[in-house]
């Protein structure tokens, strides 16, 4: 695939995920990543945001691969099943990741913008270490800038009955890019009322 690449993306090689393999339990049980907003699916808006800056989309999902596959070079889906959670993506999205990073983003938050991947980018550590977004002192792990590098310890968290993102992450010094509280491109539209609200 031949694509032209920004010199922000040029400077940090990157592979993106885009976490779409949720149960969607606050939205009905719906595929959240599929849902409309502003006449297109969520996922769409979120992959049209970051295609510019990588020629390795990934998506993360566990149902509906066939509408998925229009927005992604690469699919990937838990290795167990029942929605294990985006730990499970994130390995997943690792281990094929054709990048030394990987850029990971929630299908749900559709107001990201071109800005705030530059600024992940920029404020990418030296070290094998995570970025993660931080906002009023809460961390956000799913706006997050991973080296490949920690494929291994993360999948041997794994092994060894850790699920949750946030905290394997935390266990390896990560560093964090400040965002106001209210900054809106990081909202989440996780619930039916703020997908209709937010309209």
């Amino acid at each position: 695939m031949t694509l032209t690449c920004s010199p922000a993306a040029s400077s940090v090689p990157c592979s993106v995920l885009l976490l779409a393999g949720g149960r969607g339990v606050r939205m009905g049980g719906c595929d959240k990543g599929l849902l409309p907003w502003k006449g297109k699916p969520l996922i769409a808006h979120v992959q049209a945001v970051v295609r510019p800056f990588t020629d390795d989309v990934i998506i993360s999902c566990n149902r509906n691969q066939n509408s998925y596959q229009a927005y992604a070079d690469q699919l990937v889906e838990d290795s167990q099943k029942d929605f294990p959670g985006p730990l499970a993506g994130v390995l997943a999205g690792l281990a094929v990741a054709q990048h030394p990073w990987l850029l990971v983003l929630a299908c749900d938050a559709p107001k990201i913008d071109e800005a705030l991947i530059r600024a992940l980018f920029a404020a990418r550590p030296a070290t094998d270490s995570a970025l993660m977004v931080q906002q009023a002192g809460q961390w956000q792990p799913m706006f997050s800038l991973i080296p490949k590098a920690l494929l291994p310890g993360l999948q041997q968290d794994w092994d060894e009955g850790e699920r949750s993102l946030l905290r394997a992450l935390l266990k390896r010094d990560p560093r964090a890019l400040t965002c106001a509280s209210d900054d809106p491109r990081l909202s989440n539209f996780n619930t039916p009322e703020l997908l209709i609200g937010s309209h």
